[in-house]
């Protein structure tokens, strides 16, 4: 069965997610590439975001990212697209704004990148976030979306899903100690 991605759910769950952050004060910041700036453009959606939202990055080509932080040695060792670029992007990020969380995301949307050909494979995308010091980082196989931005939203959703468990836990944690 293939999942299916709705922007009017995604666009409220990115609404839950910045009234959480403004009620929590945690701040948040995202190196992009592969949705080019969606996350970030999201959570500013709603009212408010300037007081979680410290700053983004999109970081389209391998030089963006390697200017922003991201070690040109990981990128060679693992390609632009892995998890271990996904979490250097993070860490950058989080890094830079010196967030609560940083959310560092790469992949390849509906076609081949041309610029790395070889690593690039449609629907593969590889995601970080970190939080509370810890970097956690995921995989998605996207099916054939209709367009760039279905892609985009697509991955909205689940790096949504990803960063709203991680403060689940954090929370769990923080409450046991």
């Amino acid at each position: 069965m293939t999942k299916k991605y709705d922007e009017k759910e995604i666009r409220a769950d990115y609404r839950r997610l910045t009234k959480l952050l403004i009620e929590k004060k945690l701040t948040i910041t995202t190196m992009e590439s592969a949705t080019s700036g969606q996350i970030a453009s999201l959570i500013t959606d709603t009212e408010g975001s300037s007081a979680v939202l410290k700053g983004a990055f999109v970081t389209y080509c391998n030089e963006a990212k390697i200017m922003q932080g991201v070690p040109a040695e990981v990128i060679d060792k693992y390609t632009v697209y892995s998890t271990q670029t996904a979490e250097a992007m993070a860490k950058a990020c989080t890094k830079a704004y010196r967030a609560d969380i940083g959310i560092g995301v790469t992949g390849t949307m509906g076609n081949v990148d041309p610029a790395n050909p070889e690593a690039s494979i449609p629907g593969q995308v590889y995601f970080a976030v970190e939080m509370d010091g810890k970097v956690r980082s995921y995989y998605v196989e996207l099916k054939p979306q209709p367009t760039r931005r279905a892609y985009k939203l697509a991955v909205a959703k689940e790096i949504y899903d990803a960063v709203m468990e991680q403060m689940e836990e954090s929370q769990h944690e923080t409450a046991g100690e």
